[in-house]
């Protein structure tokens, strides 16, 4: 089983518990105009790999995830566009004992008897999901991706109902993602959700515009600055209004 892959981070610590490898797998249905990875967006690109050499790999870090509570983390690009990679993966991992996360945005999720099998075989083996809500106003959702986000929230729903533990994840954007209207809609949303361990606010960043630079692509959020810490506790305080669970901030 080959899958293809777009780098490797062997020390993570904010995608997930404990010290993390993560996978940043290759293709991505969306076009986040904040996206710091546009580099991944193509499948065609990136490298092949087996889930021997993964695993290979990932064993010799086997003792700083025992020691921390840590695990594998894949992410992307969209993990979710190779599930039958990650499906193989995964089951070598928990032959390990190695705790499992996925961080998805969900933009390829499907109600497809073919996909929903293939994704509740991955889900079985799959301990937490680092589960992105980029905007809960459908038409600046696809301003801001490309894709509305219907099929996202029937994704974050199907989730729930599987009782997979989540973490919610909310990049902040000023002007794009930071109306308290649509924060208190999407608070009252992930209410509905009886699976949510933790709400994380991710501040917006500039870090990769050098790479839409490099790429050629016109970067869309020129002129657009971090959000104020003010903003951010704004926007922890809002999405945690109804929830128990650890709010924080975290950079991506």
């Amino acid at each position: 089983m080959k899958g293809r892959i777009h780098s490797i981070e062997t020390c993570g610590t904010v995608d997930g518990p404990g010290l993390r490898y993560i996978i940043f797998m290759q293709g991505c249905l969306m076009r986040c105009q904040f996206c710091h990875n546009p580099d991944t967006w193509k499948m065609s690109d990136g490298k092949e790999v087996t889930v021997q050499e993964l695993v290979d790999d990932i064993e010799s870090y086997l003792p700083f995830f025992q020691a921390s509570g840590g695990g594998v983390t894949v992410s992307g690009g969209e993990p979710l566009i190779q599930t039958k990679f990650i499906t193989e993966l995964f089951k070598e991992l928990k032959k390990l004992g190695v705790h499992t996360a996925i961080d998805t945005s969900g933009g390829c999720y499907s109600k497809s008897p073919s996909f929903r099998k293939s994704l509740d075989e991955l889900l079985s083996l799959t301990d937490l999901v680092l589960m992105d809500l980029k905007q809960i106003n459908p038409e600046r959702h696809k301003t801001l991706t490309g894709l509305k986000n219907d099929h996202i929230l029937d994704f974050a729903k199907y989730l729930s109902e599987k009782q997979i533990p989540i973490w919610v994840r909310h990049v902040l954007v000023p002007g794009i993602t930071d109306f308290d209207e649509d924060l208190y809609k999407l608070a009252d949303f992930i209410q509905t959700l009886s699976n949510v361990e933790r709400i994380e606010v991710l501040p917006y960043h500039k870090l990769g515009v050098y790479k839409w630079e490099e790429l050629g692509y016109d970067y869309p959020l020129q002129g657009i600055e971090p959000p104020t810490e003010d903003r951010v506790n704004n926007a922890i305080a809002i999405l945690n209004r109804h929830h128990r669970s650890t709010a924080s901030e975290s950079m991506i």
